[in-house]
This record gives structure tokens, sequence and C-alpha cells, in this order.
């Protein structure tokens, strides 16, 4: 999960810049038909996919459905509302999560989870307001929020319901069909913009969008979600998309832009803080 919540800082930085020059699922939908070859040449070469796993295939539309709807609304989100806003409403995702474990799973929440959420949450904020108390006030919520928030919603009711619908299929080949029907789902969604997308007019970053979201922010994070959801309890993993905020201000510096001032790493420092208390047995 920590390489999860560093593959995903990569996507918003990104995603962010191209938002308004491609339709979400004109975008998703090619991501997602990348990331499923490349993760279907993974199982195939390590002996294909068990007849029995084919059992039931509603589960991996159900489950490639959810995953479709959070990133179409997360690319449609963008287009309006502001990064800072936006990774703000994705910090909600860990307590959503808190909860649907309970109502599918019964995974009871203890007040030391409950507290390292809030400590957690509190760190994300601090990390993406900069510190700084006017930009926290000042923060509306606009129709981008919205519509990304319902897609966290959906992002939040995924991690529980892995571990319900999974019936012992290996992690790779879970993933490979999820990814397989969550391509065919945003293809028939947004088979209108595909069409009508020119696609040899775009812009060399708008590829490299579409190639690291589809390598490392679809083929890698679903099989880490995956893996993580059969192995912690839903509010754990989601809890490390706290440090989300955290490797975006590594991006940053890593592409050159302003270091933030030291403050800043007090969020990092709570966000640290409430890891080792969700890491703790």
């Amino acid at each position: 999960m920590l390489a999860f919540s560093a593959l995903v800082a990569g996507s918003f930085s990104l995603g962010g810049q191209v938002a308004d020059e491609l339709a979400p699922t004109a975008l998703n939908a090619v991501r997602f038909a990348i990331a499923a070859a490349i993760m279907g040449a993974v199982v195939f070469a390590r002996g294909g996919v068990p007849r029995a796993a084919l059992a039931a295939p509603w589960r991996y539309v159900l489950l490639g459905g959810i995953f479709a709807f959070y990133f179409v609304l997360m690319f449609e989100g963008l287009k309006t509302a502001p990064p800072v806003s936006a990774a703000a409403v994705f910090t909600l995702t860990p307590v959503l999560s808190a909860i649907f474990g309970w109502f599918l799973l019964r995974q009871v929440v203890s007040a030391r989870i409950a507290g390292a959420l809030g400590i957690g949450a509190l760190g994300a904020a601090w990390v993406i307001f900069r510190a700084d108390l006017a930009a926290l006030l000042a923060f509306e919520i606009g129709r981008g929020e919205v519509i990304y928030f319902i897609g966290c919603v959906g992002h939040a009711l995924y991690t529980p319901m892995v571990r319900v619908l999974n019936r012992g299929e290996a992690v790779a080949v879970f993933s490979f069909l999820t990814l397989v029907a969550c391509a065919a789902v945003i293809a028939l969604w947004g088979i209108g913009d595909i069409a009508a997308t020119d696609w040899g007019a775009l812009r060399p970053l708008v590829w490299i969008t579409i190639g690291y979201t589809a390598v490392f922010a679809s083929a890698a994070t679903v099989f880490l979600i995956q893996f993580a959801s059969l192995r912690l309890p839903s509010s754990k993993v989601m809890a490390y998309t706290y440090l989300t905020p955290s490797w975006v201000i590594l991006w940053e510096i890593a592409l050159g832009q302003p270091v933030p001032a030291a403050v800043v790493l007090v969020g990092v420092g709570l966000t640290v803080a409430a890891l080792l208390l969700l890491l703790k047995d």
C-alpha cells in the first residue's frame, strides 16, 4: 500500500494537466485496455486463467464497474476542481471505506484505528493546504468536488468488495479479469467519446499520462490494492491514501517544482504517526 499511494500520487500530478484535453471515458478506456493487456500477459505467462476463476463472471463486472465509476468521475471532477480541493476530498476515502467494511464484513474499527484515521486526516489536510489556515478556511465545495466525492464513494466501496467477491482466485488472475471488465464497461460507457477523439492530434504529455496511468496507476495499483485487501481490514488499506499528498510533494520536487515550507512537513509527520498506529497489531 506504500507503493500504491506513491503511484496514485503520480496519476494526480499528470492527470490534472491533461484532464481538459481528452474525455474521461476515452482516456480511461485506453488506459484500462492497456493495463488489462499487461496483466493478461503476466497471467498467461504463469499458466493462464483457471476454469474455476471464470465462475460467476458478474463479480468482475461489478468490481470493474465500480472502478470505472471512480476513475471516470475522478477525471471529470478534475476539469473544474482545483487540485488542492480534489486532494482534500480524496482523504475522505479511508473513513468511507471503514464504514463499508463494517456493513459488508462487520469489520469493527477500534478506538485506536479511529484515532489513527483522524490523525491521518489531519496530517493530510495540513499537507494539502500547505499549513495555510487561510487556504483551509477558504475551502468551498464546487461542482467538481461533488462529482469527485461521488467517485470516491465508489473507490471506498471497492476495497471491502474485493474480499466479499474473491473465492480464492490468485491475485493476478482476479486483477486481470477485473481490469478486462473495467475496460469493457468504460468502452461501452464512452463509445461516442472514443470515436470522436482525434487520437493523432494529442500532444505527447497526454500519451505519457495514458502510459503512466495504464502501467503504474492501473495494472500495478489494481494488483496492489487487491493483494492488500485480501490481507488487511478495509480501513487500514485505504488509510495509506493519507500518504498521497506527501508523495505528491516528492513528485513536485522531482519535477522541479519549489520545495514546500518546512512547516508543511509537520503534516507528513502526522500521516506517518497515523500509519504507525494502523500497522500496530
